[in-house]
């Protein structure tokens, strides 16, 4: 079965970041989307991917591309 959604601890796990850094992306409006089931906040896997993208672009180039500087 493909996960739909991921709960904040499966994001955060998946993407290497804290709870806090992501609860501080989300309070400045840079975080993934995210939906409410309930009590619970989830991102959808479309909703990571997308801002996967956005990120991968703001990054400067020689990340982008493996180089080393």
């Amino acid at each position: 079965m493909m996960t739909a959604a991921y709960s904040v601890s499966e994001f955060c796990n998946a993407h290497r970041i804290s709870r806090a850094h992501l609860y501080n992306l989300w309070r400045r409006g840079e975080g993934p989307a995210r939906m409410s089931a309930g009590r619970r906040r989830l991102v959808s896997v479309e909703a990571a991917a997308l801002w996967r993208q956005q990120m991968e672009s703001q990054a400067p180039a020689t990340i982008k591309t493996g180089d080393r500087p």
